[in-house]
């Protein structure tokens, strides 16, 4: 008698992430709810697995979700907004600025747009950090994509979202409470930077992470010029003066860690942290390039991101991929450093790590059911010698035909499930409208 699930997928090429990176030629995944069932060739499971829908992508690449980990998702109401600047200035003189105008309203409406974009182009989880996050949150939830969230906190105030500590603390506990359990949206407590914060003040951070539960996250080590600073300030290195502070822990991630040397990357591994790296904005702000082999070699979980629309400029994880392995390769000046394979196993088993959600980044059975299939008919993605190579090396991320996130499609064949994306057009070009009103 044949086992019963709600839907099987079939394509050309199952990429399962697993373990032994094993790839199915004409392969289907059987889904249950929001786990996978079974995963193996389509005959096998067509023979095992009755479903109530059959869907047949053909010839497509079937592949865990891309998390993208480290975002500002409400940025896209700034893309293009200010470019071509190193990030202390593209920071203080453009971004600071005109961030300081935004409503709750207009990070909502830009964080759906951003998720629209990321369900596009393959992913279907992300790490985000900014201000009024309640409205990320919101966001998120309406367009059905995964999330670990929190809202970024300095100790400059009054701030954009509270007009002192006491009521930015009063704000994430009642965050906490509103998103206690839901199934797709974490919280964590995300202070901006060491630039931003004093010593005291991330130490509270940290003791509010641990009094939620929640995770705990920061940029770290971003640029030479950050370390300059905390040398001269506090005597230490960005990583030195954090472990001194007792905030670094195993459900802790860093964003950057650019300007890094070994013992940095020792007490990083020591700590059990994990790590985002995100090529193009570090290229884009000439931060400069993360040594990710030395962090792979110490066993540090390494993940991948965009950071925000404003400094990236896209939300493409496809493309991430292909500018981390080229990097790495021009850095190091080493055509064998980072080879496609530990490109997508950032992107999908190294960001599930970076956002400490288990069940992600791989398709085998128990799996969580976050999924996207990309097209392969496209002059680009033929002929497959090696299916990996076309999705790093060949691939933009518009050839993907098929998101899912917790066994929900949330897009299919152009077009957008969980959303107007006909509105949110005409919205994000009026938000761009009045953004240019307010910086003229």
């Amino acid at each position: 008698m044949k086992q019963t699930c709600d839907t099987i997928f079939t394509a050309a090429f199952v990429v399962t992430q697993n373990e032994t990176r094993t790839v199915i030629p004409q392969g289907a995944i059987a889904v249950s709810g929001n786990r996978i069932a079974a995963v193996g060739p389509a005959s096998d499971i067509a023979s095992a697995w009755e479903a109530g829908e059959t869907v047949s992508l053909d010839n497509a690449a079937l592949m865990p979700g891309l998390i993208n980990g480290h975002t500002h998702i409400p940025m896209s109401a700034l893309r293009g907004y200010s470019d071509d600047k190193n990030l202390m200035d593209w920071l203080t003189k453009d971004i600071f600025p005109i961030e300081a105008h935004l409503t709750p309203e207009i990070i909502r409406t830009a964080s759906e747009f951003s998720c629209a974009e990321m369900m596009r182009t393959g992913t279907t989880a992300f790490y985000d950090m900014y201000m009024h996050e309640r409205s990320v949150f919101q966001a998120a939830d309406r367009m059905g994509m995964r999330a670990v969230m929190g809202e970024s906190m300095t100790h400059f105030f009054p701030g954009l979202s509270a007009a002192s500590e006491q009521e930015l603390r009063d704000l994430i506990l009642a965050l906490a409470e509103e998103w206690k359990g839901h199934p797709r949206i974490k919280g964590a407590i995300v202070p901006h930077a060491i630039y931003t914060t004093g010593p005291d003040f991330l130490q509270r951070c940290r003791a509010l992470a641990d009094e939620l539960g929640w995770q705990f996250g920061m940029h770290l080590s971003e640029t030479s010029g950050e370390t300059e600073r905390c040398l001269k300030q506090h005597g230490q290195r960005p990583v030195e003066y954090c472990r001194s502070l007792g905030i670094l822990r195993p459900d802790t991630t860093l964003f950057h860690m650019v300007d890094t040397d070994g013992e940095d990357l020792d007490t990083i591994a020591e700590a059990g942290c994990a790590i985002v790296h995100n090529p193009a904005s570090n290229m884009k702000l000439t931060s400069g390039a993360a040594p990710i082999e030395a962090m792979l070699s110490r066993g540090i979980p390494v993940g991948l991101g965009t950071d925000g629309p404003a400094s990236n400029n896209s939300q493409n994880m496809v493309r991430e991929m292909y500018l981390c392995s080229l990097l790495q390769k021009l850095d190091t000046m080493d055509p064998t450093a980072l080879p496609a394979q530990t490109a997508l196993d950032m992107a999908t088993r190294g960001s599930a790590r970076a956002l400490h959600w288990e069940g992600l980044g791989t398709i085998e059975p128990g799996s969580i059911a976050d999924f996207v299939a990309l097209g392969l008919d496209e002059p680009n993605m033929q002929p497959v010698h090696n299916i990996v190579s076309n999705i790093v090396y060949a691939a933009t991320g518009l050839e993907n035909r098929l998101t899912v996130v917790d066994g929900r499609i949330l897009y299919r064949e152009g077009r957008y499930l969980s959303c107007d994306y006909e509105a949110l057009k005409g919205e994000i070009a009026a938000i761009r409208q009045w953004i240019a009103s307010k910086a003229s």
